[in-house]
């Protein structure tokens, strides 16, 4: 047992993975605060005794990347620098036997849902009243709202539903509440995310609510900016459409991942969709909302991809341009049931055909933003780096889109709205200045 000291507790929260993961991150450091606990995230100082590793098990890259993370910290309390070692997320709640019997030196495992039993760790109580009072890592503009928990589809590639669950909703009335107090501390703009956004209110309304939802946070005073995260394209509700164009602060942006463009491969990665239907889909969507930001993420190298389903996606991207697209190299998960899969296609072939796909990608995305020179837009300014402001349009989401480059002579503020007369275009970014109204 530890003997007590006159030294206080520190925590440092290190958090890998995706947006949801970060969200988690937030709300535990929001509670071990409410308990007096004094807690920081990603601490680049050496002043913590205590750090928390929120981990990652999506795709072997992540989960090496996690493993690693975790014996870094565990070598830094064998060194005496750190009391204690505990790891929670996705790579505990699916690995934790194995990881427990490799690297004993942790403290303590926990899943993804158990964040009661972390605060226990602490002697801490867990306080229900804490709605939406999260320590936010990011700036204090933008945040990222999760509406739901876990998710109930069946695609063959993905470990989620293992390491989350089933799908799990929030209820409206508490989202609108954690709007609210997110927009009362100087967030202007919100990303809701989930894993599968247009199951939202299925399991505690008994119908997709989604856009019901969308109408209440649309009417939060002072949130500029309602962006949408991971939408399935299988019986997608177009109410999202309809009210996404009634409401000036939802963002003309739908993040709709369909991971392929191939009949067999989407039958085969049990996406419920064909392409003649995604494509449907994608002429209705842009029908509604002329304009709209559509921005998808696609895989490659799923087990049986050939060099035509290859040319397939590629012919698809340019048919349907759209303005954002990201990709993964597939990874072979184990319990999924793409495992029983041969996963023949060995990983250099894999990257190689991303990169063939992305090459497509950065012709249209370059087209695009030339389209966009000589044009005013609403820009966010995120931050100020070398001299120059960076922020974004309503096309462009945090991190994983394009910037808006502003070499200002004036002084902006973060997380001021400019309008930003664009006049220079390159592959993923845009070069502006700003004007009058």
């Amino acid at each position: 047992m530890k003997t007590k000291t006159l030294r206080k507790d520190k925590v440092n929260i290190i958090t890998l993975g995706c947006s949801k993961n970060l969200v988690d991150s937030e709300v535990l450091s929001g509670q071990l605060k409410a308990n007096d606990i004094h807690v920081v995230h990603e601490s680049k100082k050496s002043d913590h005794n205590i750090v928390v590793v929120n981990t990652c098990g999506f795709i072997d890259m992540a989960k090496e990347e996690s493993v690693n993370t975790i014996i870094e910290q565990v070598e830094l309390k064998k060194k005496g620098r750190l009391d204690k070692v505990y790891v929670t997320g996705c790579l505990s709640e699916r690995y934790r036997q194995n990881l427990e019997e490799e690297i004993p030196e942790v403290d303590a495992w926990f899943g993804t849902m158990e964040l009661p039993l972390i605060l226990k760790r602490f002697e801490a109580d867990y306080k229900t009243e804490l709605v939406g009072e999260r320590m936010l890592s990011t700036p204090s503009h933008y945040a990222y709202m999760k509406i739901s928990e876990g998710c109930n589809r069946t695609c063959a590639f993905c470990a989620i539903p293992l390491m989350r669950g089933q799908h799990i909703s929030k209820p409206i009335e508490q989202l609108v509440t954690e709007a609210e107090r997110l927009v009362s501390r100087g967030v202007k703009e919100i990303m809701l995310i989930a894993q599968e956004l247009t199951y939202y209110g299925l399991d505690i309304y008994k119908k997709r609510e989604l856009p019901a939802l969308l109408h209440a946070l649309a009417g939060v005073k002072g949130l500029e900016w309602i962006r949408l995260h991971y939408a399935y394209p299988s019986k997608f509700p177009l109410e999202i459409i309809d009210v996404m164009k009634q409401h000036d602060n939802i963002c003309n942006y739908l993040d709709m991942p369909l991971q392929h463009s191939s009949d067999r491969i989407l039958k085969s990665m049990r996406r419920q969709i064909t392409r003649s239907e995604m494509e449907t889909l994608i002429g209705e969507i842009r029908s509604r909302i002329p304009g709209i930001c559509l921005r998808t993420t696609l895989i490659a190298g799923f087990p049986g991809e050939t060099e035509e389903d290859v040319e397939d996606v590629k012919a698809f991207l340019q048919k349907h341009r759209f303005d954002r697209v990201g990709i993964f190299t597939y990874s072979h998960e184990e319990d999924t049931s793409a495992y029983s899969l041969e996963d023949n296609i060995p990983m250099e072939e894999k990257k190689l055909r991303a990169q063939e796909i992305m090459e497509v990608q950065q012709e249209i995305s370059l087209e695009k933003n030339q389209e966009k020179t000589g044009k005013v837009f609403k820009v966010l300014i995120d931050k100020k780096e070398a001299g120059r402001y960076l922020g974004r349009t309503e096309f462009d989401s945090v991190e994983v889109d394009n910037e808006v480059i502003i070499a200002s002579g004036q002084k902006l503020n973060i997380g001021e709205f400019v309008n930003v007369k664009i006049v220079r275009a390159y592959d993923y970014d845009l070069e502006g200045v700003v004007v009058e109204g």
